[in-house]
C-alpha cells in the first residue's frame, strides 16, 4: 500500500502556507484575483490530519477555479485572533477581499464539494466537454474522434455511446452502431436507447418507390397523400426528418380523415427517432397547429 511519501506533492500554485507576515498579500490581495480556500490548522489536530488532504486533492480537482491557503494557526497568532479561532479546523472561503463562508471541523469530501459550488462553478466533466466538442465539430469525422476519445476515457458512458451511434448510423454503419448500442447494459437503456434501435430499423429496411417519380405525383394532385405518404419514408430512412414531417403535415393539412389519422401517428413515431431537436420542435408546433 502506498504511504503519504509516495502521493504526488500539491501544485504549489494551487497550495501553499501562509503566515501573518504574507497573510494581506496571499490571501485578501489574491483574492481578488481568484477566491481563496483558507485552511487554518495546527499540528496536535487530528481532525485538521484528516480534511487537509482532501482540501489538496480537491483545489487539484477544481483546476484553478481556487487556491488553498494553509494556515498554522499556532505560529500565526495575529491571523488566528483576528480570525476569532475558536476551534479547528476552521475554513474561510474569501472572495474579493470578503469572508463569504466558512465551516468549521473535518467534514468529507461531499460536504465540502457542496459547500465549494454554492460559490464556484463546478468543475467540468471532462467527458461532457468532449462531448460539447463534438456537438460543435465542423465535419462528423471530427465528431466521431471526439466522442470516441470520450468512450476512452470513460468506458461505457451511456450519453457519450448514444451520442457515437447517432453519428455512427447517419453514416450507414448500422451493424457498427447496433454493437454499440449492445454494450449499453440493461438497467441504462432508456427511451433514447430505443429511439435509436428504431432508428437502425428503420435504415435496414429501405421503402419502395422512386422519389422523382413520388414528387411529380405530388405535383400533379396535392391530395395524393399515398404519393405523400411514401415520399415521407423514403426521406425517413435517408435521414431527411425534416423533408418528411413536411409531408406527412401536408397530409394532416389537407385530410380530415383516415390519411390523417395515420400520418399523425407516423409523426408521433418518427419524433422520437429524429435526433435533430429544433426539427423535432417545429414538426411538433406545426401538428398542434394544424390539428386545430
Amino acid at each position: 500500500m502506498p504511504n503519504s511519501s509516495s502521493a504526488p506533492a500539491p501544485d504549489a500554485a494551487l497550495s501553499f502556507d501562509v503566515s501573518d507576515a504574507d497573510f494581506e498579500t496571499a490571501v485578501i490581495e489574491r483574492s481578488l484575483q481568484v477566491p481563496v480556500l483558507l485552511d487554518c490548522w495546527a499540528p496536535w489536530c487530528g481532525p485538521c490530519k484528516s480534511l487537509k488532504p482532501i482540501l489538496e486533492k480537491l483545489v487539484q480537482d477544481y483546476g484553478g477555479q481556487f487556491v488553498l491557503a494553509k494556515l498554522n494557526s499556532d505560529e500565526c497568532p495575529g491571523v488566528a485572533q483576528a480570525l476569532q479561532l475558536r476551534s479547528i479546523p476552521h475554513v474561510f472561503l474569501i472572495m474579493g477581499g470578503q469572508l463569504v463562508d466558512q465551516f468549521t471541523g473535518a467534514l468529507p469530501e461531499g460536504q465540502v464539494r457542496a459547500f465549494l459550488d454554492k460559490h464556484l462553478k463546478a468543475p467540468a466533466d471532462p467527458v461532457d466537454e468532449l462531448r460539447e466538442q463534438a456537438a460543435a465539430a465542423p465535419d462528423a469525422a471530427l465528431a466521431e474522434a471526439l466522442l470516441r476519445q470520450a468512450l476512452a476515457m470513460q468506458p461505457g458512458h451511456v450519453e457519450a455511446t448514444l451520442d457515437l451511434t447517432e453519428r455512427v448510423i447517419a453514416r450507414g454503419a448500422l451493424d457498427d452502431a447496433r454493437a454499440l448500442l449492445d454494450r449499453v447494459v440493461e438497467g441504462a437503456r432508456d427511451e433514447r436507447h430505443a429511439a435509436l434501435v428504431k432508428r437502425i430499423e428503420l435504415a435496414r429496411n429501405k421503402p419502395e418507390g422512386d422519389p422523382a417519380a413520388l414528387t411529380a405525383r405530388i405535383a400533379a394532385n396535392a391530395r395524393d397523400f399515398e404519393a405523400r405518404f411514401a415520399l415521407a419514408a423514403i426521406r425517413a430512412f435517408e435521414g431527411d426528418f425534416d423533408a418528411a414531417f413536411e409531408q406527412l403535415l401536408e397530409i394532416v393539412l389537407r385530410d380530415k380523415g383516415e390519411w390523417r389519422e395515420k400520418a399523425r401517428l407516423q409523426l408521433v413515431e418518427w419524433f422520437e427517432l429524429c435526433g435533430d431537436a429544433e426539427t423535432v420542435s417545429r414538426g411538433r408546433r406545426y401538428l398542434g397547429m394544424y390539428l386545430n
